[in-house]
């Protein structure tokens, strides 16, 4: 279906689906042509250049937006460049006379789109911005003191209390625009990997797009919420949701989530609200504090000791750091694209505190390996762990690799399965294989220091070591 009348153009960001999405739906019914745009602006100095496995969920994410809105009869157009420019463009290609987008929520982001606002109104267009990747609007939330929230626990219990809307359901049909308008192709974007192709293993694992969301979605809650609580702390089975990815480029919002856990009751129903919540607590601490990834939410921690040690940043990023649990999390990182929650906290507590390797490093590390790299926890949950950040760890914790594999991992099997050199260790050494007897590590293949390394460090010692440095960090 075509028209004559102005077209509105709807920028596509990090919500990349079809339903729930205010500023798409907004523009369906107002009865006028929809032209679906989005732009890959690298050189926004406003945003943080997404990472190597990020952009690979990104070409596939954008592949399954094009397909579904081919399917309600539109076109999505896509662009590399300016935002201010393109945008521009558009608007005068096509006559358009609206322009309609998501909210994004960084302070940089915010002021890019308020320029862009600003600009679009001065030349007579309808400039306006929906919610919808967040739960609450961090502006409106606040401390009775007029301040932002520190600590997790009253910042859910706020958010709580505001009225959740319901989902906003898919358009049935989206009226095209008729014109031809300049687009790139997908591979254009060049969001992919070259040879070595280290992404091989993905596929296997993830469907990015809003299908897969939805559809990973109904199986965490079919097979998984119910034991969710206790399930999401052991890396050896399937027991998390798995939608961290999809929330992170908008395949499905966290209305939608909510919705569907409504009338669900329970304990694991209850942890993975907070767990939802927490992403919220982590934009909020985001919006009041623009370079979360780049300093200290504490300021007294700027002083800290970091260790230069490029060898041991370099061997726990490729899994070879001594520790079977530490390993294991850093080649399911590299295989998959992502970690699984415990292990990520096990791992950055490795890196920050055993080899005192400055959190910004494995934040960095992160960033650029997980498909599901998000500008707000990424940066909130590692400095959680160092200590630096809002409701933060006490210093003095510090995960023991060894005891966090046999607690969590009693039987080995998440092990086994991404250090399969140790595979054919009894149970009671595949946690710590340098203590097992010689004559058992060769009956089952084990070299160390060859096919298996030696610990880096003894945690012992280290822990030690972490202790007086943050004490010194703290006066005490």
């Amino acid at each position: 279906m075509t028209t004559g009348r102005a077209p509105i153009l709807v920028l596509f960001r990090n919500d990349l689906r079809i339903s729930d999405n205010r500023a798409l739906s907004s523009a369906v019914d107002a009865g006028r042509p929809v032209v679906p745009l989005f732009i890959l602006d690298d050189d926004q100095q406003s945003s943080r250049r997404l990472g190597a496995a990020s952009r690979w969920w990104l070409h596939h994410s954008l592949l399954a937006l094009s397909n579904a809105l081919e399917k309600l009869g539109s076109r999505l157009l896509i662009r590399q460049g300016s935002t201010d420019e393109i945008v521009a463009e558009t608007v005068k290609s096509t006559g358009a006379d609206a322009v309609f987008w998501n909210r994004r929520y960084s302070p940089s982001d915010i002021a890019a789109d308020t320029v862009l606002k600003s600009a679009l109104r001065a030349d007579g267009l309808k400039a306006e911005s929906f919610d919808g990747f967040l739960l609450h609007e961090p502006s409106q939330l606040s401390t009775r003191s007029g301040d932002f929230y520190k600590v997790f626990t009253p910042f859910y219990n706020r958010l709580s209390e505001t009225d959740a809307r319901d989902p906003i359901d898919t358009p049935s049909r989206i009226m095209a625009w008729d014109g031809t308008l300049r687009t790139e192709k997908l591979g254009d974007l060049k969001l992919l990997p070259g040879k070595p192709d280290w992404s091989a293993g993905f596929a296997d694992r993830w469907h990015p797009g809003e299908a897969g969301a939805k559809a990973r979605l109904e199986r965490f809650l079919e097979d998984c919420l119910d034991t969710y609580a206790e399930d999401r702390n052991v890396p050896g089975v399937e027991g998390t949701s798995g939608l961290s990815p999809h929330l992170a480029r908008g395949e499905i919002s966290p209305v939608q989530i909510m919705a569907a856990l409504r009338r669900r009751r329970g304990k694991g129903a209850d942890t993975y609200r907070k767990e939802i919540a927490w992403r919220e607590f982590s934009y909020h601490l985001l919006f009041n504090r623009p370079k979360l990834h780049s300093e200290n939410f504490r300021p007294d921690y700027d002083s800290f000791e970091w260790q230069s040690a490029p060898s041991a940043l370099k061997a726990w990023q490729s899994g070879r750091t001594g520790y079977p649990i530490v390993d294991a999390g850093m080649r399911e990182l590299w295989q998959t694209g992502w970690m699984h929650n415990r292990v990520r906290m096990i791992t950055a507590s490795f890196l920050v505190k055993d080899l005192l390797v400055d959190w910004r490093d494995g934040e960095g590390w992160f960033w650029d390996t997980l498909v599901d790299a998000d500008p707000a926890n990424n940066p909130a949950s590692w400095q959680w762990v160092a200590g630096s950040g809002a409701d933060a760890a006490p210093y003095f914790r510090i995960f023991n690799p060894i005891l966090q594999g046999e607690k969590f991992d009693p039987e080995g099997a998440y092990v086994r399965r991404y250090v399969p050199e140790l595979a054919r260790l009894p149970n009671q050494y595949v946690h710590r294989p340098f203590e097992a007897p010689a004559s058992l590590l060769a009956q089952c293949g084990v070299v160390l220091g060859e096919n298996y390394p030696s610990p880096l460090v003894d945690h012992s010692a280290a822990r030690e070591r972490a202790l007086k440095a943050y004490r010194r960090t703290r006066g005490s």
